[in-house]
């Protein structure tokens, strides 16, 4: 009798520890669905607000984190970051060519989980255009159309984005600048080969986007400056060229991007 007693206050004991267990469980799990509603909103104003500082390992490091995450806004801030990375001058070119595949598989899966998110079409083309630097000539003429469709696809979810109109400019000032060897290229791949003016750049980044952005925020992008520059120089406009050239010459340089815009600003400014 005593032998069944203590068995069965020892299965009482165990049994109350089981449900303190389960009811540990459930309050932990409770917990974890709750905070896990706030997770995605605070990785992004924390990525955020290290983008902004120029944090550019610290804001990969925190993002790679997540890169198996379902939500687009992380994605293709991920893909960003991966580029961004690729980008600084510490990187091995092992380290780039692997960092740029991996933010196109970032932007395409952002793209995948929310097609009518305007960063993603943005990032997936500006990362498709950098694999065509590994893939050759011919892939990337091949994939100038995709390009444009995404930048156009983003202006078309978010007219106000004045980096993607930057961007399509840069991608009529490409064509309009390809020599004749590309041409030949882009004329055997395509029924209607993607061609391209330098008056064409103009209106579509100058005024486009300066019509409707200058006074809101001239100095956005240090490389909208350094295409402006171009772009009038190839129109044989010095004065107007002189005055971009020198405004991103000035530019305050927060990126390794920045820094090659000032140096090839201060080039042409000397060329002049």
């Amino acid at each position: 009798t005593q032998v069944l007693r203590k068995n069965f206050q020892k299965g009482v004991v165990l049994s109350a520890g089981s449900f303190l267990v389960y009811e540990a469980h459930k309050l932990i799990s409770g917990f974890a669905e709750v905070h896990a509603s706030f997770k995605v909103e605070d990785v992004i104003e924390q990525a955020d607000y290290l983008y902004g500082s120029g944090e550019t390992e610290k804001l990969y490091r925190l993002l790679v984190q997540h890169k198996n995450s379902d939500d687009a806004e992380l994605l293709w801030r991920l893909a960003r970051s991966s580029r961004d990375l690729a980008q600084l001058g510490s990187t091995s070119a092992e380290e780039k060519r692997q960092l740029t595949y991996d933010s196109l598989e970032y932007a395409k899966k952002a793209l995948e989980k929310n097609e009518a998110n305007f960063a993603a079409h943005k990032w997936y083309g500006i990362c498709l255009s950098d694999v065509g630097d590994y893939e050759g000539i011919k892939t990337k003429i091949g994939n100038a159309i995709i390009i444009k469709e995404h930048f156009q696809r983003a202006v078309e979810l978010n007219p106000k984005d004045a980096t993607t109109i930057h961007l399509i400019g840069v991608w009529c000032y490409s064509f309009a600048e390809m020599p004749w060897y590309q041409r030949k290229i882009a004329a055997t791949l395509f029924a209607t080969p993607p061609t391209s003016t330098f008056q064409e750049y103009a209106a579509n980044s100058h005024l486009k986007l300066f019509s409707c952005l200058h006074a809101a925020d001239p100095n956005f992008y240090s490389k909208n400056l350094l295409f402006l520059g171009k772009t009038y120089l190839k129109l044989n406009n010095k004065k107007m060229a002189l005055l971009w050239l020198s405004k991103a010459k000035e530019y305050p340089a927060q990126t390794e991007e920045d820094k090659q815009v000032q140096k090839e600003a201060l080039e042409l400014l000397n060329s002049i």
